[in-house]
């Protein structure tokens, strides 16, 4: 047999195979083996080491191997080590110094990263699911916009596999929850804030499709975010202003020189001018300031009501939020 048969038939991303010769009769080398027990050896030196000589240690099958306080920070540099698309399932990373280690589309599923610096990591497409990340260092890391398991449940909705895809969506919910709780703990609000809307979305997704429920979640979604993007209450009382000034201008509004409302025979300053004071009778409206110098007639009392009432309730919701995210 040449040496080229011997060789570990395991590729990496960029597509080149890997040179290490494979284990006994398996296709693949040690590290990449994934039929090997390696939980009860001491592969701990080992694999930093491997790390240090500057060989990738992407596709490694490390379950449940015991690599408490190992040490894979590479000194003197930015990036760390890469350790992509690794199986690490119920590894024990406690107490491991892990400082801006690569770990995308890895499986850290229920693994124990405990008081562990994952500071500058990147845990993008990492399945997250069941991890312990207690007392573990969180700043700066890379979690991508969505878990894997939230893609997948994408993905088989559009399959028609709903099943499935709720079942993907109470393991992206766990998963957000559980980074939320440990963000909060460390003072990173912030980041707790992006993956408790997460959590709320995902819960979303499980609910009927054409519920009661799901729809009022859906709003309370598009109107704050959760109470996370007060920004959205913004948004939206200025575009409900807008639109009732529209509706005014076409309706019209009472003044101390006759109606306000939109006329062809009036020049094109005058509409403007009437325009701009629909507009500022729904701002007034919207506010409930209610000075009187304007006053809705037929329809446009229906109009006034409306947003009134919406008014006040928008702006409690705006405080509530905007305080929220100000005191956490």
């Amino acid at each position: 047999m040449n040496q080229s048969s011997k060789s570990c038939i395991y590729r990496y991303r960029e597509g080149n195979q890997c040179d290490t010769e494979c284990n006994g009769d398996s296709p693949f080398c040690y590290w990449h083996d994934p039929v090997v027990d390696k939980s009860k050896d001491d592969i701990k030196e080992e694999l930093e080491a491997w790390a240090k000589s500057g060989r990738s240690m992407d596709g490694f099958q490390l379950k449940r191997v015991d690599l408490s306080h190992i040490n894979l920070v590479k000194p003197g540099s930015k990036n760390g080590y890469t350790i992509r698309d690794a199986d690490l399932y119920r590894a024990n990373l406690n107490n491991a110094h892990l400082f801006a280690i690569d770990f995308s589309g890895s499986s850290l599923m229920k693994a124990n990263l405990s008081f562990s610096n994952l500071h500058c990591a990147n845990l993008i497409g990492c399945n997250l699911l069941g991890v312990d990340i207690s007392k573990c260092r969180l700043e700066n890391i890379q979690w991508g916009d969505f878990s894997c398991q939230e893609v997948k449940a994408k993905e088989a909705f559009s399959e028609g596999e709903v099943a499935l895809a709720r079942d993907h969506c109470q393991e992206a919910e766990e998963i957000y929850r559980n980074i939320r709780k440990n963000c909060e703990k460390q003072g990173l609000f912030q980041t707790a804030g992006y993956f408790f809307h997460r959590e709320m979305v995902v819960r979303r997704y499980q609910m009927p499709q054409y519920s009661f429920d799901r729809l009022v979640s859906k709003m309370v979604d598009a109107f704050c975010g959760y109470g996370e993007k007060p920004l959205n209450v913004v948004i939206f009382s200025m575009v409900l202003i807008l639109f009732c000034a529209i509706s005014y201008f076409f309706l019209g509004i009472s003044g101390a020189h006759g109606m306000v409302e939109a006329s062809l025979n009036s020049s094109f300053k005058d509409n403007v001018l009437a325009f701009g004071n629909c507009l500022y009778y729904s701002v007034v409206t919207f506010t409930t300031l209610g000075y009187g110098d304007f006053t809705p007639v037929g329809p446009s009392k229906i109009m006034a009501a409306l947003e009134a009432f919406t008014g006040s309730f928008t702006m409690a919701l705006f405080v509530v939020v905007f305080v929220k995210k100000m005191t956490r």
